[in-house]
């Protein structure tokens, strides 16, 4: 059943999820963001705890991003073609982290550890 889902939802075996992904990446592309910028840090702990491991200045970046792109979309306007065509999408930079942060939490959580710090959102 997992394998079938899989497949349901992978871009190179389903036409479905390769338009998603395409119109998803056009959208991004077109106010120059990357997917992780979509995760927003008072929704989930662990994405607020990722951002805060990450280096200084890919968190500027994203914040950068996210400025530009609340510009863009206040003025109505898209990034020039050429920028456009230079924009990464789908370049991850903060999976790796909120995958480490959760399997962190998981394991306290199996060892019946008390949390570091209360994590509770504002």
């Amino acid at each position: 059943m997992a394998s079938f889902l899989q497949s349901f939802i992978d871009p190179r075996k389903n036409w479905l999820a390769k338009q998603h992904m395409k119109t998803l990446s056009s959208r991004l592309r077109r106010y120059g963001l990357r997917y992780d910028d979509l995760y927003d840090p008072y929704y989930e702990v662990d994405i607020k705890v990722a951002l805060n491991r990450l280096p200084r200045e890919i968190v500027d970046a994203r914040h950068q991003r996210l400025k530009r792109a609340i510009d863009l979309s206040m003025k109505h306007e898209y990034l020039p073609e050429d920028l456009q065509a230079m924009q990464t999408p789908f370049r991850s930079y903060l999976q790796e982290m909120l995958a480490f942060v959760k399997r962190e939490r998981a394991e306290r959580e199996a060892l019946g550890a008390l949390p570091l710090y209360q994590r509770t959102l504002p």
